[in-house]
């Protein structure tokens, strides 16, 4: 069994090697191929040569040989016949010379007719009872010599054409197993590039995915990064630094819990105390008595929302992410959450418009109802006096979307990557008698994370002031209609 790499680099290392391998092999096959046919076509070169010329020096031997024969013929004398063994001796070592090459093109009977005929001639004009009917018939048959020797230079010929076909069909072949080679090892290399790309990505994707869901202060999902062992190590190291930063947060909220109700009782009694100051249980005040007591009672009202805020985000903190799913009218919620506000909306003027389609939907009724209730609680705290708030409701293809908007001054563009963030209190100024703590926006982020949708800040002409889109899944929803329409 090949074991995997166990660090990054080794991957990588593995990955190159893998991947360039075929490509080396295919480069040195065709390197070797490249020097096999320069080899041939050398040697073919040579052939071609050296068949050209013996064909010529041949011919040359035959034409000397046939003048000092008939020199002999004529004269008959020992220099004559001296001269004509010397040429039919060259014209025998011109064969010789020649014998390879008409082995390798199948001319060696040929060759060797033409000798036995030469030998035959000379023979025949050195008998001394000749006559010379017989000499002239001798002599004669050089035509027939010159015929076969013409024969032999037209196969060797032949056969180095025949070499030459065959290293351009060599050469054809080679260069279609290169194009072949080349259209199977680019799909194929680009096929192990991307195997080991995505080898390597997976594990830095579940690396970017731990970051970004501890930037997200996302602590509850354990975090397990599956890879080499230098990013699995770097894996248990962010697994350790999720367990600290979880573990400092349920440290800050258990602090929040206990400051604030510790700060309730006290707080309680001053407000008692005030309360009975202002009813003159204990003595009627004079006017500017009342007044300075009416700013402690005013004070300790916004001093009591401020810890029941703390109190509600530290709850909202210590939850768990179980949802209680159920269906309900969205619209008849919207309704409740407005009701509970009317006196606020009462005081500042602000018109109300609910433009939700009568659809029932899937989610936690309570955080809905939160998320409802936060939100008119932001807009009423931004909206002028006379302006008017828009909450929209409608199902998309596989969700339902929320909408509220307001004729407020809106968020800056500098602070509204930061509105999500727990206790992040812009510079505007906020109406209504208590001032907010900065937790409203981050409860109904967690609220709809915790639905699994999204919400954010639409940058739209549609309303002056601040645009907010929520975008919740509705897979069980679809699913039913799906039945429904099936029966």
């Amino acid at each position: 069994m090949i074991r995997r790499p166990r660090s990054l680099n080794g991957l990588i290392l593995v990955g190159f090697g893998i991947v360039g391998l075929p490509l080396l092999l295919a480069v040195i096959w065709a390197l070797v191929n490249l020097d096999r046919l320069a080899a041939q076509s050398e040697q073919l070169v040579f052939t071609g040569v050296a068949t050209a010329e013996n064909n010529r020096l041949l011919t040359e031997q035959l034409g000397s040989l046939e003048r000092v024969a008939r020199q002999y013929q004529v004269l008959g004398n020992d220099d004559s016949r001296q001269l004509m063994r010397q040429d039919l001796g060259a014209f025998d070592e011109q064969l010789a010379e020649m014998a390879q090459l008409t082995q390798l093109a199948g001319a060696a009977p040929l060759a060797t007719s033409i000798s036995a005929t030469a030998h035959g001639v000379i023979d025949t004009l050195e008998d001394a009872g000749l006559s010379e009917t017989e000499a002239q018939a001798a002599v004669d048959r050089f035509p027939e010599l010159r015929r076969q020797v013409t024969e032999l230079t037209a196969e060797l010929t032949a056969y180095v054409d025949s070499e030459l076909r065959n290293l351009q069909a060599n050469t054809r072949r080679a260069q279609q197993v290169s194009a072949w080679q080349v259209a199977a090892l680019v799909p194929g290399t680009l096929i192990l590039a991307l195997f080991f790309t995505l080898l390597v990505a997976k594990p830095i994707r579940q690396l970017d995915s731990a970051i970004d869901q501890l930037g997200q202060s996302g602590f509850s999902k354990p975090i397990e990064v599956r890879g080499p062992s230098d990013l699995e190590r770097l894996g248990r190291q962010l697994e350790w630094l999720r367990v600290r930063l979880l573990e400092l947060a349920q440290e800050k909220n258990r602090f929040l819990r206990h400051m604030s109700h510790e700060l309730k009782t006290p707080l309680a009694n001053i407000r008692e105390g005030t309360e009975l100051l202002l009813d003159g249980t204990v003595g009627e005040l004079a006017k500017p008595q009342r007044e300075v007591t009416d700013i402690l009672r005013m004070n300790g009202l916004k001093l009591q929302q401020l810890i029941e805020n703390l109190l509600s985000f530290s709850a909202w903190q210590a939850k768990t992410e179980v949802l209680a799913l159920s269906d309900f009218p969205i619209r008849a919620l919207a309704e409740s959450v407005a009701k509970s506000q009317r006196l606020a909306l009462q005081a500042a003027d602000i018109d109300l418009k609910l433009e939700i389609e009568d659809l029932t939907v899937n989610a936690d009724r309570e955080k809905m109802r939160t998320v409802l209730d936060n939100l008119l609680s932001n807009a009423l705290k931004f909206t002028p006096r006379g302006g008017s708030i828009t909450i929209r409701a409608s199902r998309q293809p596989r969700s339902f979307r929320i909408e509220f908007g307001d004729s407020g001054p809106g968020i800056p563009d500098d602070e509204s990557p930061r509105i999500f963030d727990a206790f992040f209190q812009g510079r505007r100024e906020q109406g209504g008698q208590v001032a907010g703590t900065g937790i409203g926006l981050s409860v109904v982020l967690e609220c709809i994370q915790a639905h699994q949708g999204s919400v954010e800040l639409v940058d739209s002409d549609e309303f002056p002031g601040a645009h907010f889109r929520i975008e919740i899944p509705q897979q069980r929803a679809v699913d039913r209609q799906k039945l429904v329409a099936n029966a």
